[in-house]
């Protein structure tokens, strides 16, 4: 994918978030086999959506709201806060982080300091990590952007701007 097909998906992305991006989401998609037309359509859609067109990888709330939730994993206090929604996937949750911390080998110290899931590369490979983890290619080979939404969102919001996104990301790469 190039940045004028990136670009298209995602037209009030900024070139310079383009270009901060752009290599990453390719050596994510090939990572993590979101490798047809229509698989990267649905990934890139849903990025758009959960990361405002590439402008946000931490979430806006203060992360308050997850205090003491244990599904998430966040038993201690503080822990709402200092896992919060991070990446363009918005990895939330003391035990998510823990889990993509065990994948990445432990060697950026994710719980320690989860401020590096904002980093670009780390942002683009927990999306992809996040994205197999949930078999998410396997929704998007049958184009079931519902479907995907829920595993993502845990509900449907934003679905009308997901599929908005999932619309132009078919239309540039011709699926």
């Amino acid at each position: 994918m190039d940045k004028q097909i990136l670009k298209r998906i995602m037209p009030f992305a900024t070139d310079a978030n383009i270009d901060k991006y752009i290599s990453h989401l390719n050596d994510t998609m090939k990572q993590f086999a979101i490798d047809t037309p229509i698989r990267q359509a649905h990934f890139l859609a849903q990025l758009g959506h959960e990361s405002g067109s590439l402008r946000y990888v931490r979430e806006i709330a203060s992360g308050e709201v997850y205090e003491g939730r244990k599904d998430l994993g966040n038993t201690s206090p503080g822990d709402g806060v200092k896992y919060k929604g991070r990446g363009l996937i918005q990895l939330t949750g003391k035990a998510n982080y823990k889990a993509f911390d065990e994948f990445t080998g432990g060697r950026y110290g994710l719980l320690e300091h989860p401020e590096r899931v904002e980093q670009p590369d780390l942002a683009t490979m927990l999306a992809g990590w996040f994205w197999d983890k949930n078999n998410l290619n396997r929704y998007a080979d049958q184009d079931d952007a519902r479907k995907i939404t829920k595993i993502i969102n845990g509900g449907y919001n934003g679905l009308d701007d997901r599929l908005n996104f999932l619309k132009q990301a078919k239309a540039a790469l011709n699926c």
